[in-house]
């Protein structure tokens, strides 16, 4: 823990990449290679189920701090973070116990078993930890046991450093690390072997991402270096068949072959050693679903005949990355797209055209077929995971947008704390404003500072963290759908939102109504 604590302490203190990049490539070089798994898993931005009750946590730091509820309740709106609040208030022990306990042995002999005890065996060892930690160290760990562990790196990043200290090139790490990896001692022996027969038969690998599309599509140069794709609105998915078996991966990394059985049949076709990249979709009558179909699909634990027939489910494929057990992802995307379309799956349509100005004219088409825009690929490029510049592009169509009001404000957490950051915003039903969307991006940091000070000066009430503002300020807000919605007090909800912009020019009373909103549905 004082190692791991330190490697925090180094990375915080700056905001350069490369510095933070060094501290973790030293970290990885020296630690315990057990030390070192769970120090990747949490930079990478994993978490431990909620160890223990956050309401338990609490009461036990405001009985160590002596101080009563509403001073403690103080301090934590003041830094706006639990785990924080906690260490910061913790009295330093008069006798602290120097602990010399590796990383592992704290998470995995004390965090991990905290689950399955009883509170107050929990709150022994609570109090136990804080006892053994000073200051920095406490904050991490409680940093941990809350699951708010950040420190401002990407897992590209972490990727990069133990690169760097294995000698191991950045896209096998990253490939390795796919999966269902686990924080073990020989997992990470494994991902920093030279020879690694990889032997786990369902590991995916890391997605290609593309970047938004802002500068004019003809500083892409020729339109025919590109392959143009309709990008739909599903759930990026990568199909695996290897070894007789088919599994499903999504771009969070998790397995979801169960919740979508008409993969089974479809991997069942294709020969062995394929993996496929694709978007997972509603699919009926030979067209594309709404989103908001696919949605009432997504968590359900058990399918029923009802709702398979209802929603039913394909791959729409764009790529494909393994071919008969080979990795062929530096292979130009054309010479993958022969391939992908000699398998005979069904594809996510490539879109002709001569010139820039008649792609435009077809992109313009998109909503009309459900479709967000369009998907831009340099039809020479390699399958690189992660996001690189230059090789995929979207071009989306552009964003609904409506004038809606604020009317609710919260705090935000970590750099935000201790600012209104979260806001619900209403629009006009029958002479009241109605929550229409909540939003937190889109304002520059000076416009979040003017909001906020409008926002202390203009609460009329409070509910908890949540205030009520004078419905005064009006903001343009995108977003990318909307649909209808019986879990929201306007009736409908929208994809996506956020501020496109402060409308100082408006009044509340030019704001638009649920009826121009609920129209857009139609």
């Amino acid at each position: 823990m004082k190692d791991f604590s330190q490697l925090f302490e180094r990375m915080d203190e700056t905001n350069k990449t490369n510095a933070k990049v060094a501290a973790m490539k030293d970290y990885f070089s020296s630690a315990p290679p057990a030390d070192c798994a769970w120090a990747a898993f949490f930079l990478c931005g994993g978490k431990l189920r909620a160890p223990i009750p956050m309401r338990s946590f609490r009461a036990w730091a405001v009985e160590m701090a002596e101080i009563p509820d509403w001073l403690f309740d103080e301090c934590y709106d003041a830094v706006g973070d639990l785990a924080e609040t906690a260490a910061l208030l913790y009295p330093n022990p008069k006798a602290a116990v120097e602990d010399d306990q590796p990383l592992a042995s704290w998470v995995e002999n004390r965090l991990a078993r905290l689950r399955d005890m009883p509170e107050s065996e929990q709150k022994i060892m609570i109090l136990d930890s804080w006892n053994r930690l000073n200051a920095r160290q406490r904050f991490v760990w409680n940093k941990l046991i809350t699951g708010a562990f950040r420190v401002g790196v990407s897992k590209t990043l972490v990727i990069r450093a133990i690169s760097l200290s294995s000698n191991i090139a950045e896209d096998v790490i990253a490939h390795r690390m796919m999966g269902d990896w686990k924080p073990t001692a020989s997992a990470w022996e494994e991902i920093q072997a030279v020879d690694n027969t990889d032997t786990d038969a369902s590991r995916p690998y890391p997605f290609c991402l593309a970047y938004p599309l802002q500068a004019p599509p003809e500083s892409l140069g020729p339109v025919s270096d590109w392959l143009a794709e309709w990008k739909w609105d599903g759930i990026r998915a990568q199909l695996i068949r290897r070894q007789g078996q088919t599994f499903v991966w999504s771009r969070g990394n998790e397995m979801i072959t169960e919740r979508f059985p008409e993969m089974e049949a479809l991997g069942a076709n294709l020969p062995e050693g394929t993996v496929l990249d694709g978007e997972l979709i509603g699919w009926k009558d030979n067209g594309v679903l709404p989103f908001a179909d696919l949605q009432t699909r997504i968590g359900r634990i058990k399918l029923s005949k009802t709702i398979l027939n209802r929603v039913p489910v394909t791959l729409l494929a764009f790529d494909i990355l393994e071919w008969r057990g080979k990795d062929i992802r530096h292979l130009p995307l054309g010479e993958r797209r022969a391939i992908l379309e000699a398998l005979g799956v069904r594809l996510s349509a490539s879109i002709s055209a001569s010139t820039w100005e008649e792609l435009a004219g077809k992109r313009a088409k998109a909503r009309g077929l459900g479709s967000e825009g369009l998907m831009l690929k340099r039809r020479d490029s390699p399958y690189k995971g992660g996001r690189e510049k230059g090789i995929w592009w979207k071009w989306k169509v552009v964003p609904y947008s409506v004038d809606a009001v604020l009317i609710y404000a919260q705090k935000g957490s970590g750099k935000r704390a201790g600012l209104f950051t979260d806001y619900t915003f209403g629009v006009w039903s029958d002479s009241k404003l109605v929550p229409f969307a909540k939003a937190y991006s889109g304002l520059t940091d000076e416009e979040i500072r003017g909001v906020d000070r409008f926002i202390r000066q203009n609460t009329v009430e409070r509910f908890g963290p949540v205030s009520t503002v004078r419905p005064e300020l009006v903001f343009e807000i995108a977003f990318e759908g909307i649909q209808r919605s019986s879990r929201h007090k306007s009736g409908v909800a929208a994809r996506f939102p956020r501020m496109a912009r402060w409308r100082t020019d408006k009044r509340p009373e030019d704001a638009d109504t649920l009826e121009t909103v609920k129209a857009l549905i139609d």
